[in-house]
C-alpha cells in the first residue's frame, strides 16, 4: 500500500498535532511531580506508540463513516475511502489493528492511560461521528470531548492523581480551543457543509451567530488560563497573553474583514495559539524537572 494512501487514510497531520497535546500533558504530570524524563522512559515511549496508533484509528473509523459526505465536500473528496484507493474492509480492518495494538501499548504505559485512549476513540466515533455530526450544531462541543484526550492520556501515563489543578487547566482549554478552532473551519467551507448537510453553526445560525459564540469561547478560555496559578506563573501568562491578543484580533477583525478572511485568521491564530502554549509546557516541563524550578 502506498505511504501516501495510508497516511492520508489515518490522517498522520492530526496524528502529529494530537502528539504534541499528548507530550504536553506528559510533561506537566513530569513537572508537578518532580520525576525525571529518564524515570518514565518507557512510559513515554509506550504512550507516544499507543497515542499516535488510536488517534490513526480514530481518523480511519471517521473516513470510513464519513465515505457518503466526504465524496460532496471539495475538502475531503479525494480521500482514499472514498476514490477507491483505499477499500472499506481494509480500512475497517486497518482500524481495528490499530486500536488494539494501540490500546495495548497505551495499557504498557498504564492502565489508565489505555482507558483515557479508548475514551477518546469511542467518543469520536461514536458520540460525535456516529450520533452528532449530522444531526446537530452542537456536534462540535461533543467532539470537542474526544480532542481533549490526548493531554489526558499523556498525564495519566505518568501519574493516577486526576485531581490535580494543572490536568483541569489542560483539559479545560483544549476543550475550549477546538470551537473557535472548527467554527472558523466551518466558515471557510460554509457551502461544502451546506452541500453535504452537516449542521456545522455557521451553516445553520450565520456567521454573527458564530462570531459571538467564538467570542464567549475566547472569554472562557482567558479565564481558563488561571487554572495554571497554582502551578506556573510563566505558563499561565502564555496562555492568557495568547488568549486575550486571540480575542482582541477576533474582535478587530471582524469589523474590518468579510467573514471569510477572518475565518482564516482565526484559524491561523487558533493554531499557533494551541502550538506555541503546548510547546512551552513541554519545554517548560522537561526542562523543570532538570533543574527544580
Amino acid at each position: 500500500m502506498p505511504k501516501q494512501i495510508l497516511a492520508e487514510t489515518i490522517k498522520t497531520g492530526i496524528i502529529k498535532s494530537n502528539l504534541i497535546a499528548m507530550l504536553a500533558g506528559l510533561a506537566l504530570a513530569l513537572y508537578t511531580n518532580h520525576i525525571s524524563p529518564f524515570e518514565k522512559l518507557p512510559e513515554i515511549i509506550f504512550a507516544m506508540i499507543g497515542s499516535a496508533l488510536v488517534i490513526g484509528a480514530a481518523g480511519t473509523f471517521n473516513n470510513l463513516y464519513d465515505r457518503d459526505i466526504d465524496s460532496i465536500m471539495e475538502r475531503t473528496k479525494n480521500r482514499p475511502t472514498v476514490t477507491g484507493a483505499m477499500q472499506s474492509k481494509a480500512a475497517l480492518w486497518l482500524a481495528i489493528s490499530m486500536t488494539v495494538i494501540g490500546l495495548a501499548a497505551l495499557a504498557l504505559a498504564t492502565p489508565l492511560a489505555a482507558f483515557f485512549g479508548f475514551l477518546g476513540l469511542f467518543f469520536y466515533v461514536v458520540p460525535y461521528t456516529m450520533w452528532t455530526k449530522r444531526r446537530t450544531v452542537y456536534n462540535t462541543e461533543v467532539g470537542s470531548i474526544s480532542g481533549a484526550m490526548p493531554p489526558i492520556i499523556g498525564w495519566a501515563a505518568i501519574t493516577s492523581d486526576l485531581m490535580h489543578p494543572g490536568l483541569l487547566g489542560i483539559f479545560v482549554i483544549m476543550v475550549l480551543w477546538q470551537m473557535p478552532h472548527f467554527y472558523a473551519i466551518a466558515i471557510r467551507r460554509h457551502d461544502e457543509y451546506k452541500a453535504a448537510n452537516v449542521p456545522m453553526l455557521p451553516v445553520v445560525k450565520g456567521f454573527k451567530r458564530t462570531y459571538i459564540q467564538t467570542n464567549v469561547y475566547l472569554v472562557a478560555l482567558i479565564a481558563a488560563s488561571f487554572l495554571f496559578a497554582s502551578l506556573s506563573l510563566g505558563i499561565t501568562l502564555v496562555s492568557l497573553l495568547l488568549s486575550t491578543a486571540w480575542l482582541i484580533l477576533s474582535v478587530v477583525g471582524y469589523k474590518k474583514m468579510s467573514p471569510e478572511k477572518w475565518a482564516t485568521t482565526m484559524f491561523i491564530l487558533s493554531l499557533n495559539h494551541l502550538t506555541i502554549l503546548f510547546v512551552t509546557i513541554i519545554i517548560y516541563g522537561f526542562i523543570g524537572t532538570f533543574f527544580g524550578f
